[in-house]
């Protein structure tokens, strides 16, 4: 089970933020343009999508924060998913294991589980 989400400078989200999630449903709501479809957009870019298209973007590089009036462009995006494994049902010897997606200005894409440098065949 999916519980929390970190992001940072991805997208609207120039700020790290940490979504924790708890058992139940999870209902993310807010005024339009707030970013709610952003939060989906993450946890897609984590699992490695990799079309702009389904992320609302034109080019992989559209998907890290641009800057804005008071805050700076980020250098790269950043999103971690953090699933309870407290049952087993993921195959490695953790009870919480974490998702890591990374994107640079430059395209470097890098992935992580639990803080090592992984495949995206290995997450997924």
């Amino acid at each position: 089970m999916l519980s929390a989400i970190y992001i940072k400078g991805f997208k609207t989200f120039a700020r790290p933020v940490r979504m924790p999630l708890s058992g139940g449903v999870t209902a993310i709501v807010g005024p339009n343009g707030s970013g709610k479809s952003n939060i989906t957009d993450a946890v897609l870019f984590a699992l490695g999508e990799g079309s702009p298209s389904l992320l609302r973007a034109g080019l992989m590089n559209d998907l890290i924060f641009s800057g804005s009036n008071s805050l700076p462009p980020a250098g790269v995006a950043e999103v971690t998913l953090v699933l309870d494994n407290a049952e087993g049902r993921i195959s490695l010897p953790y009870e919480e294991v974490s998702l890591t997606r990374r994107i640079s200005r430059g395209g470097e894409t890098e992935y992580r589980i639990n803080g090592a440098r992984a495949r995206l065949t290995d997450v997924r």
